[in-house]
């Protein structure tokens, strides 16, 4: 194959990532797998060295230590089963790979939001067309794949199989893209466009984790942004639907509600995960052990006796893997912000684009983590994926500033 029809089936295969992580997880996987077969394939000199692949030690600790832990659960065979989902971890060293350059991690960044604007379409069409029959429920009387889309539609999920999962793929989109819409000034007032659409939808999600991720993300990107104003724009415009919408307002006035039965199951399952990680402190009881134990752990004034994951990504961690795998695991984030943050000093003030690309990457793995208090989205795989594809494009931002520098070095010594 030429170099131009093998560049030619990489967009290809990227454009279909996009598409997939918007709207499949079936599409999404394959076009993963794809491109880092392209990527071995073509010996693509992106990442021909380890010291490359961008948080690669931290990584390889945490998925070495979950096979430890699976190794030395009660039940082997199912744990270590379960650790393919340490899988998708590689998507970040994927999209590091396959996109060349700031610029082209823009973009990817840029189509991504524009393919959940159009899920953002779908999921507020849901809600509002919703018919009482089918606010929990599916209808039987509709086809397969429209019974789908438009059942269950009290709450907004777009092409997920829950609300949860819209929720968490939005507010890391929404949050990566905010600081580059402000970076564009005029010239993004229309990607301002499927940004309010997916805010608006991330409202009707009703998921409250993904509200407050949502807001800790805003808050790192107003931090970091020259052109306020157009942030605030954009957020104002969410705010006002938010009190606007009776639903969306009644379901934020129950946020730390203790009455709130939500509230009260969720406090259940950090009761039995904390009895849970006392008895097994170091190595925890493997992944997928959650499932098999809650039974016995769940305390007596828990509504729900079975459940896999505890509603909290930290605890979730350190009751699988113990509190070494929770040590590695929080190791790989605090990797990311050390490193985007040396990089965000480094981008000379000129640079607007490129910056904004770091700040919005560090305020949606913020957002990904505050919202990872109420919700397990480190196991919600469609979420991870786009959370570890934006992780990616900081390090992508520091590979072209290494090759300026190089080039800015020849030029001196030439």
């Amino acid at each position: 194959m030429s170099p131009r029809a093998a560049i030619g089936l990489r967009d290809a295969l990227v454009a279909a990532l996009i598409i997939g992580l918007a709207f499949s997880i079936t599409l999404s996987e394959t076009s993963l797998v794809a491109l880092a077969t392209w990527l071995v394939w073509t010996r693509y000199g992106r990442l021909g060295s380890r010291a490359t692949w961008p948080l690669l030690v931290p990584l390889l600790a945490f998925a070495a230590w979950s096979l430890v832990s699976a190794a030395l659960s009660a039940a082997p065979s199912e744990s270590l089963r379960s650790t393919k989902t340490l899988l998708p971890l590689a998507t970040l060293w994927v999209v590091f790979g396959v996109i060349d350059d700031a610029a082209a991690a823009r973009r990817f960044v840029s189509w991504l939001l524009w393919a959940l604007g159009a899920v953002a379409v779908v999921s507020i069409v849901q809600v509002a067309t919703c018919a009482p029959t089918r606010l929990d429920a599916y209808d039987p009387s509709l086809p397969p794949v429209v019974r789908s889309v438009f059942g269950k539609c009290r709450r907004a999920h777009g092409f997920y199989s829950i609300y949860m999962t819209l929720g968490g793929v939005l507010v890391v989109a929404l949050t990566s893209m905010l600081p580059v819409i402000a970076a564009a000034g005029r010239r993004g007032i229309a990607i301002a466009v499927p940004w309010v659409t997916s805010a608006v939808a991330l409202a009707l999600t009703l998921v409250r984790g993904a509200w407050l991720g949502f807001g800790a993300g805003i808050l790192v990107a107003l931090a970091g942004v020259r052109r306020r104003w157009i942030a605030v724009a954009a957020v104002a415009v969410v705010a006002a639907f938010l009190v606007a919408v009776p639903r969306v307002r009644e379901r934020a006035e129950t946020i730390g509600d203790p009455a709130d039965a939500t509230t009260r199951e969720r406090l259940a399952m950090a009761d039995a995960g904390l009895r849970m990680l006392r008895e097994h402190p170091l190595t925890g009881v493997g992944i997928g052990g959650v499932k098999r134990l809650y039974p016995v752990y769940a305390p007596p004034q828990a509504m729900r006796r079975h459940t896999s994951h505890l509603h909290n990504t930290p605890l979730q961690i350190a009751v699988e893997r113990g509190l070494v795998g929770l040590a590695l695991w929080l190791w790989i984030f605090g990797a990311f912000f050390v490193r985007a943050g040396g990089l965000l000093r480094r981008v000379p003030a000129i640079g607007a684009a490129d910056r904004a690309l770091v700040i919005g990457a560090l305020a949606a793995v913020t957002s990904f983590l505050v919202g990872g208090l109420f919700e397990y989205n480190f196991g919600d795989t469609e979420v991870l994926l786009v959370t570890l594809a934006v992780m990616a494009l900081p390090f992508i931002v520091e590979r072209d500033l290494a090759g300026h520098d190089v080039r800015d070095l020849a030029g001196r010594t030439a």
